[in-house]
């Protein structure tokens, strides 16, 4: 995805705002044909950073612990929880010691820089 450029890997604390939003797909072909195609973007992860389907990790029990889906030019994302709601330091729900003096916002601000470099370039 454009807005996850450099983000690979990073297990974040993020804002659910309900519990409804949850990754369906019609039969296993389609779900499998996602995940060999990259475009499984966010899983939702337990405290070892393994994807799963327990809440309250997973709070929607969604398929295959998806939290986000990306199509494959990465150009549309669409994600269930919210980083919109946690791009500031203080909004983040939780932040490691070692992070809090070396950030001036969350690591969630990183997806919607990305978006903006990707719209400047584009452009030209």
């Amino acid at each position: 995805s454009i807005m996850l450029k450099g983000m690979t890997g990073s297990r974040l604390g993020v804002w659910i705002a309900h519990c409804e939003g949850r990754a369906f797909f019609p039969d296993d072909a389609v779900l499998e044909r996602v995940k060999s195609l990259g475009l499984a973007a966010m899983y939702y992860v337990d405290e070892e950073g393994e994807p799963t389907s327990t809440y309250p990790f997973n709070p929607n029990g969604s398929i295959a612990a998806i939290a986000g889906l990306c199509s494959a030019n990465g150009r549309h994302l669409a994600v269930m929880p919210h980083p919109e709601r946690t791009i500031r330091k203080w909004q983040w729900p939780y932040m490691p010691d070692d992070l809090k003096q070396d950030l001036e916002t969350s690591p969630w601000m990183k997806m919607f820089q990305n978006a903006r470099i990707w719209c400047e370039g584009s452009t030209k």
